[in-house]
């Protein structure tokens, strides 16, 4: 298969990518979030499509996107008013509400749960070909299943040339990391997924809103994942990453006290001034919202450019959109921390 790099404001893009999408393919798209691998999401063939061109476990279920409000009411069983108040406050946007399943949805995409995963995502590009398909759709991050999720048309072709039918570029994505999940599918509401909003803006709208214990840690055996994100080792370069939790004086301490062959350090800008290893910046120490917005990148970098075997990550801090940078990339690192002071 020969993947097509369509440019999306390039005349008959749009079309190209619907018109893929209506004949059971598959297509990479912008979102603010990341670039998702899109399929109809009503024709369980082609949603299969995502999970063999991914290496995805079929256990895994995917979020099902829309370009207006009122189209979740085909694929869900009831909106209940919480649903509505926070779509009211961050739709279109990097929020999704998961609710039980209406008979709509099969099996593929919810990964046999009674449930779905919804989100309406802010990008144009992705709306657009939501139109011009007719049809909602299934779109996982678009990249091979465990590695890091891709900001850029590029980061698709990477994973997926000849995997997929088209990719269509446009342009970075502004958020960088997947949207925040909540499910409205039990009570209290919980937060499966962090991500561009926050646990503190969550509860703002609905009050009582509990996070998962596998945001933070791995998912307990025996549990299903009610949301991507949860169950696998995720966003992983082929470097082993170790997050290194404590003052900078001693992250610094710590990796060039290990420096050595094939080691290198994932760090804040003009930290690696200070190291002895090379290194790769992912955002300023302050600025959470930069963090989210490159450390998928970073992480590709760190195989691409410095061919890492070991990689020392600084430890974000886990508060509002930090809180996602951390959860992402504790599964990068597989859950080890290492407690330097």
């Amino acid at each position: 298969m020969q993947t097509q790099l369509l440019q999306a404001d390039a005349p008959g893009a749009i079309q190209t990518a619907a018109a893929i999408l209506q004949n059971g393919g598959l297509v990479g798209i912008p979102t603010e979030t990341v670039y998702g691998l899109a399929a109809n999401a009503l024709d369980g063939a082609a949603v299969a499509k995502i999970f063999a061109a991914k290496g995805r476990p079929m256990d895994n279920p995917l979020i099902v996107h829309i370009s207006h409000f009122e189209q979740i009411y085909d694929l869900v069983r009831e909106v209940p008013e919480a649903a509505k108040k926070l779509a009211e406050q961050f739709w279109p946007g990097p929020l999704t509400i998961i609710l039980p399943k209406s008979a709509r949805i099969p099996d593929e995409v919810s990964a046999g749960l009674d449930t779905v995963a919804v989100r309406f995502p802010s990008h144009p590009v992705a709306r657009a070909v939501i139109d011009a398909a007719g049809v909602p759709l299934a779109a996982p991050s678009g990249n091979l299943s465990g590695h890091p999720s891709p900001t850029t048309a590029a980061h698709v072709m990477n994973d997926m040339d000849g995997r997929i039918e088209a990719v269509l570029d446009g342009g970075p994505c502004s958020v960088g990391v997947e949207s925040t999940v909540v499910t409205l599918a039990e009570q209290p509401p919980r937060l499966l997924r962090p991500g561009g909003i926050t646990l503190e803006q969550l509860r703002g709208v609905l009050g009582q809103v509990e996070m998962d214990d596998a945001v933070l840690h791995p998912l307990a055996d025996g549990k299903c994942a009610a949301s991507p994100g949860m169950k696998y080792k995720h966003y992983s370069p082929k470097a082993n990453v170790i997050i290194l939790d404590g003052s900078l004086e001693h992250y610094i301490d710590y990796v060039n006290t290990h420096a050595g062959d094939g080691v290198a350090a994932l760090c804040y800008d003009g930290e690696d001034k200070a190291l002895q290893v090379p290194s790769i910046c992912y955002g300023g120490e302050e600025d959470c919202g930069e963090q989210a917005r490159e450390l998928f990148d970073a992480l590709r970098e760190l195989d691409e450019q410095l061919h890492a075997k070991t990689v020392y990550a600084r430890c974000p801090e886990p508060e509002g959109v930090g809180l996602a940078v951390y959860n992402r990339l504790i599964r990068a690192a597989g859950f080890e921390v290492i407690d330097v002071g």
